[in-house]
């Protein structure tokens, strides 16, 4: 469609590796423009092609059978590409010579692109985690995978009150530019004017919550007199906790469920009463979301319950928009890591609400105690069950300990001060950091101009950087299997260590390397890569093999024993290892 549009984009953003196929298309166009075979294309379109992954496990990513792929993409492949399909099927599989391996959408995504990234900063590590199968002889914090932690567009989730309040203090284009001083705007609107903001969302959300309630029964056959209680149930002036996302197991849309009877006296207290407008739906081919559903309508239907928690069903944007613009506290409990990013929780932050939720995906790197609540210890566990036990008990807890008396305790003028003070930070610090406008920014600065001036570098003289790359790695495989360390040398004085060793290369240039010390990050430190410099070629040594001695001083803060030395491939604009993985170890 882009080419009939006579559109040529320098970058291509692959969202998830069900795109993945486009690196096999740009390829195909490259090799249609220039006449360059498929490698040649692929490594020049390839630097101006980024992969977002938004998958947490392994299990997400789209997997093909061979004889799917064959039945597809066999001909495409030999007729179209100019490969064959065992090279196709090498694309999207761990090890290219397992002919009953599937064809994995996200390998292919990641061997098309000249920069990865995940969704937030822990699925970065997460991501990382997943895809070492493909980086085996790498470090795991070295698997080329960054992040850039999603964002939500503020001007589509902002209730109409929420942009007059911030309009009057932040000005109307306050999305279109940098959000510098976004934070220091709107600490200064004064308490009254934040509560009385806050209480007017609350009142549109209960009767948005009463009218569509209303209409679900109506329209669900239900006795006019429940009809008619819906349209009056909720109070205004109490908490409304919100719950609203897709149902499904690992999101433990149940948690709060852990102890029902809890649970009722949360709800039902007089003094400081409680309600919960829970919404979502689960994949119509996922049983168990749909018996989780099944469990909140049976607590539902509980006379005591029945005043408290309000279920609505069809869930979908415009039902999103009322609840993030309305809700005192947005609750999210997935079970860490399996929440990529979770961007619910970042609606509710221009409309002045407050997120309770497990340490996962973006509230692990937004939560501070002064914005808002988080659940969980920061860890993973491998006992679900215990797991989940101990984070109903945290919530139950914030909710009876914190965050209720917060709500309700009024200064003279009927202000809950603390809460306030809470929502303002949260809208203050939040609210700029979690934004389309900040995300959009870093993909631009980060992945998208690099990108295309690297893209643009390699496709120029129909793709000369491609070929010479091309080339390079063939050179580089023929002489890497070759390449040995020789003699190391080690001598300590009390402030340093120098290290010398001896690297065999073959016929390698040794500009065509990089030798580095490396140390990991275990024990608290920071992980250590020291380039050693290349001094000399030993006497006598070309006799046996290119070899070469190399030097580096390090301090002598860890032992000489925690360093080895590498070897690594190392060319000009190539990313090592997302293109070239080759990596040599000192046994």
């Amino acid at each position: 469609m882009l080419r009939a549009l006579g559109i040529r984009p320098e970058i291509c953003h692959l969202n998830e590796g069900h795109a993945a196929f486009a690196v096999l298309e740009r390829a195909r166009s490259f090799m249609e423009d220039t006449g360059q075979p498929f490698e040649v294309a692929l490594a020049a379109t390839r630097a101006g092609n980024l992969f977002t992954t938004h998958t947490a496990v392994a299990a997400g990513f789209d997997k093909f059978s061979p004889g799917l792929m064959a039945q597809y993409l066999g001909t495409y492949a030999s007729d179209k590409l100019g490969i064959s399909l065992d090279r196709l099927m090498a694309l999207g599989r761990k090890n290219a010579g397992d002919s009953s391996e599937d064809f994995n959408m996200a390998y292919l995504a990641i061997r098309g692109s000249g920069s990865v990234n995940g969704v937030s900063r822990l699925h970065g590590q997460v991501s990382r985690r997943l895809f070492q199968p493909l980086f085996t002889r790498w470090p795991e914090d070295e698997v080329p995978i960054a992040h850039v932690t999603n964002g939500v567009h503020m001007p589509t989730w902002d209730s109409a009150l929420a942009d007059d309040l911030w309009t009057a203090s932040c000005g109307k284009e306050r999305w279109l530019g940098t959000s510098d001083h976004l934070d220091a705007d709107i600490r200064k609107v004064p308490d009254a004017a934040l509560w009385q903001f806050r209480t007017v969302a609350s009142q549109s959300l209960v009767e948005y919550a009463r009218r569509r309630l209303a209409l679900e029964l109506a329209a669900a056959g239900a006795p006019h007199d429940e009809v008619e209680t819906a349209k009056h149930l909720f109070d205004p002036n109490a908490l409304t906790l919100g719950f609203a996302r897709r149902f499904a197991t690992y999101k433990r849309p149940n948690l709060l469920l852990h102890d029902p009877q809890r649970l009722l006296r949360l709800l039902d207290n007089s003094q400081r009463p409680v309600q919960l407008i829970i919404a979502g739906k689960a994949h119509p081919a996922d049983d168990a979301g749909k018996a989780l559903i099944r469990e909140w309508v049976r607590f539902i239907r509980q006379a005591g319950a029945r005043p408290h928690v309000i279920f609505l069903s069809d869930y979908d944007m415009l039902l999103t928009e009322q609840l993030v613009q309305g809700v005192d506290v947005w609750i999210n409990t997935p079970r860490r890591p399996w929440e990529a990013c979770g961007t619910s929780g970042m609606k509710v932050l221009v409309n002045g609400g407050i997120n309770l939720s497990e340490l996962d995906g973006w509230w692990a790197e937004a939560y501070t105690p002064e914005v808002g609540w988080a659940l969980g210890d920061g860890r993973e566990h491998s006992d679900g069950a215990a797991s989940d036990a101990a984070d109903a008990d945290s919530l139950y807890g914030l909710l009876e300990r914190e965050v209720i008396p917060e709500f309700y305790t009024r200064d003279e003028h009927g202000i809950p001060v603390a809460w306030v003070a809470r929502m303002r930070e949260s809208m203050a610090r939040l609210t700029p950091q979690f934004s389309a406008e900040r995300a959009v920014r870093e993909y631009t600065e980060q992945h998208y101009l690099p990108g295309a001036a690297a893209y643009v570098a390699r496709a120029a003289d129909n793709g000369a950087i491609g070929k010479n790359i091309v080339d390079w790695q063939s050179a580089l495989d023929r002489g890497w299997p070759a390449v040995s360390f020789g003699e190391l040398k080690v001598a300590t004085d009390e402030h340093r260590h120098l290290f010398e060793i001896q690297v065999n290369l073959n016929d390698l240039n040794p500009q065509a390397v990089r030798v580095e010390l490396y140390v990991d990050g275990s024990g608290g430190d920071s992980a250590v890569r020291q380039e050693m410099e290349c001094v000399r070629q030993p006497e006598g040594s070309a006799a046996v093999a290119p070899g070469y001695a190399y030097r580096a001083s390090v301090p002598a803060t860890r032992p000489a024993s925690d360093y080895t030395p590498r070897v690594m491939p190392r060319y000009d604009g190539v990313a090592v290892p997302l293109e070239v993985d080759r990596i040599l170890w000192q046994r």
